[in-house]
């Protein structure tokens, strides 16, 4: 008997260790081991190394969870951790309340109106004093954001030209505003008269918007929030993100298909809707894609139209799963993928999944993942766990996927996802 009652007490004092190790910072400790692998974002080439990229501090299976009457949906649970039948310790868990949104798969077609106007080159101008160009004298850089001019707020090219025009008329220097990433910058520059010609010029290149073609990847019936693309836009030029003032996503057919092969990614050919046909509005351009709100919340896939339940990144199998995409008209298909590797994450990153499409009619039509796919959801044992975001250059059957718990976040269909629990010991 005294015999019985030492290893008992030893085997709470164990689990003890072993609980306050394994809970240390969330039910369980995850071990990042980062894939080798480069994606297309330029001129780069894919290095595969598979790794296993999920190593928990696992729960010892002699360690019982007993749930005192919470229901999933409230913030608190208490758990009890039992051994044998004994109590061991208790702690608070914070759940986080089923969300569930609706996915897409639809083609869209995007455009964004910048804030301000951007510059993305510098060309000389031909003048009676030789070739100039006022704006690079001034010191402007390509990829700067004029938001105003003598203290007018710029948002359409159409603006700058009248500005222009009147301060060489006036033979004056113009008094510009910049935004260069963080900072806000005064310049001061004079136009020129072009050779042979009554306008002005800056001897700058500018742009006040951009336009593509992406799917959608979820929205939420009741918010009509929704998310798109799973990864920032980036302007051609300068290769920095578009600062959004608005924009609008706006219904499309896939007219046609450009395969991709081994380094040249291939890219889906879309129009728009011939009436403009206008599905919401694009309020935010971030590192997981676009968002905003749209019309009316009632776009169909004929697929999944009901709520679906998201996925955590650490509920994310290697293993079979399915995205929804378009690749002729606007008819939303399902298609066979795997999940190579997922890695949990803790924080914020748009590489979360790496995937691989295996579906033989999908291969035939696209040679795999193809510029425009960006967006599609992938979708995992009826539950939505991520979207396609960037295809491998040298390897277009393979690309990588972003988790959806960060595209929920930053659509504001949830306040806050975090991909472990936080737990009080009591």
């Amino acid at each position: 008997m005294r015999g019985d009652a030492v290893r008992k007490t030893l085997g709470i004092l164990v689990l003890l260790f072993v609980v306050s190790l394994g809970f240390s910072d969330g039910v369980r400790e995850w071990v990042h081991i980062p894939t080798a692998m480069t994606v297309y974002e330029g001129d780069m080439s894919p290095v595969l190394e598979e790794t296993k990229a999920l190593k928990a501090a696992t729960t010892p299976s002699a360690l019982t969870f007993q749930m005192n009457g919470a229901s999933e949906e409230e913030a608190t649970e208490n758990v009890s951790l039992e051994v044998a039948g004994f109590p061991v310790k208790s702690i608070d868990v914070n759940v986080l309340p089923k969300t569930e949104v609706i996915p897409g798969g639809q083609s869209i077609g995007v455009k964004l109106n910048t804030e301000g106007v951007l510059v993305v080159g510098h060309h000389l101008v031909e003048s009676k004093n030789g070739n100039t160009s006022p704006g690079e004298d001034a010191g402007i850089q390509v990829g700067d954001m004029i938001t105003k001019i003598d203290d007018h707020e710029i948002q359409r090219m159409s603006q700058v030209g009248e500005y222009v025009q009147a301060a060489g008329d006036d033979e004056r220097s113009l008094k510009l505003e910049v935004k260069r990433d963080q900072q806000i910058l005064e310049k001061e520059l004079t136009p020129v008269k072009a050779k042979g010609e009554h306008s002005y010029r800056m001897g700058l290149y500018i742009r006040d918007s951009a336009a593509g073609v992406g799917t959608l990847t979820f929205y939420d019936p009741e918010s009509k929030k929704y998310g798109a693309l799973g990864h920032v836009i980036s302007d051609v030029d300068t290769q920095k993100p578009i600062v959004v003032h608005d924009g609008q996503i706006i219904r499309s057919s896939v007219t046609s298909i450009e395969k991709g092969s081994n380094g040249d990614p291939g890219e889906k050919l879309a129009s728009l809707s011939q009436q403009r046909d206008v599905l919401g509005s694009i309020e935010k351009n971030s590192s997981f894609g676009i968002f905003g709100t749209l019309k009316e919340a009632n776009l169909k896939n004929n697929i999944h139209d009901k709520k679906m339940p998201i996925a955590h990144s650490t509920h994310v199998k290697e293993g079979p799963a399915k995205i929804l995409t378009v690749v002729e008209g606007e008819e939303v298909e399902e298609y066979d993928i795997e999940i190579v590797s997922s890695v949990p994450q803790k924080q914020p990153a748009t590489k979360g999944m790496v995937i691989k499409v295996t579906d033989p009619k999908l291969l035939e039509a696209t040679g795999g993942i193809v510029q425009g796919m960006s967006g599609s959801p992938i979708i995992q044992d009826g539950k939505i766990i991520g979207a396609v975001t960037h295809v491998f250059v040298n390897d277009p059957t393979s690309g990588y996927g972003c988790h959806i718990s960060w595209m929920l976040e930053e659509a504001g269909v949830t306040d806050h996802f975090s991909n472990t629990q936080e737990v009080k010991a009591s």
